[in-house]
């Protein structure tokens, strides 16, 4: 996230109040406020002076530093949620984890992957047992005592509930969907809302198949519409407590949970041959949002979807070349 913002101001007396060029990236490497040594301002009796002075400083756009994040859903290094970590850990964020405990395999491999972010928290969380929400509540407030963030990567659905028509999805695998992917955000973030004691900001991760229908996407989508409107209802709710909630709309991404979803390789090389970009979008992509959104320079910003997908969901039509 490259950009500059050139402004000057016209002073009383002859004093120039803001006269600066400011050029920024995403985690602060290029990210100064320049004050040149010499500018022209015009004073109170319409007289031109010079003035001299120096003064240069460089802060990070995205600054993180005493701010602790709870990321959930990290399964592997192509997962969405582990770019994500990445980008807060950069940022300066203290990261904490919560992994599925299928079995010990899991647990390590996510270990084993999540140890250059050095997480201070690490605490198995199967959201469908609400013992494990109160267990994950009860360490934070043992390690942490509070938390500023928190990113809700949980989705799922059963491989047959996506493929096929949808009208033969069951009873059982609505319910699970359901559960999974849209009620753990609300269920999750009412443990954790007691700790954001000094605000915080709450993302959760979406896809166009909410807005629009996608092929195979089926109850997934639907549960992905339920959490776009949980994201609102929260942030309205939230919002006097200084506690932000949004969602980022990732794009299609070659991951082991969209391999679930029918014909997904194909559709990863229609936006990649159609989307405004000409690519696909990428994990580093979705993470860098998504710390941007995590931090003050989001401040004024809750109960938003943001798209991150190479400019795909303007299309209203596409015709294959």
């Amino acid at each position: 996230m490259l950009g500059f913002l050139q402004s000057a101001v016209l002073a009383k007396g002859g004093v120039s109040r803001n006269l600066c060029s400011a050029r920024s990236s995403v985690f602060g490497e290029a990210a100064c406020v320049y004050r040149p040594e010499s500018s022209r301002v015009l004073s109170r009796n319409g007289v031109s002076r010079a003035q001299f002075s120096t003064k240069m400083m460089a802060e990070p756009i995205i600054d993180l530093k005493g701010k602790k994040a709870l990321i959930t859903g990290i399964a592997n290094n192509r997962s969405i949620a582990y770019g994500i970590a990445k980008a807060l850990h950069q940022a300066g964020a203290e990261i904490g984890v919560t992994y599925l405990p299928m079995n010990d395999k899991v647990e390590g491999k996510v270990r084993d992957l999540t140890l250059d972010l050095e997480p201070s928290l690490f605490v198995s969380c199967d959201v469908s047992k609400p013992e494990e929400i109160a267990n994950l509540s009860e360490e934070i407030k043992s390690k942490w005592g509070t938390v500023d963030i928190f990113i809700h990567c949980l989705a799922f659905a059963n491989r047959e509930d996506l493929t096929g028509d949808f009208v033969n999805t069951s009873k059982d695998g609505f319910s699970l969907a359901m559960s999974i992917s849209t009620y753990s955000l609300i269920e999750v973030t009412n443990a954790l809302v007691p700790m954001m004691t000094d605000g915080g900001s709450i993302v959760t991760l979406s896809y166009l198949g909410a807005v629009k229908v996608v092929p195979n996407y089926n109850v997934m989508g639907v549960a992905k519409a339920g959490l776009e409107a949980s994201v609102r209802y929260l942030a309205a709710e939230l919002g006097p407590k200084q506690i932000r909630v949004n969602a980022v709309s990732a794009g299609s991404i070659r991951t082991l949970a969209s391999s679930a979803i029918g014909g997904i390789q194909t559709m990863i090389k229609h936006v990649e041959a159609n989307a405004p970009l000409r690519r696909a979008t990428t994990t580093e992509e979705v993470g860098n949002t998504t710390a941007f959104l995590a931090s003050d320079a989001a401040a004024g910003i809750t109960g938003q979807v943001i798209y991150v997908d190479s400019g795909y969901e303007i299309l209203g039509a596409t015709i294959e070349k």
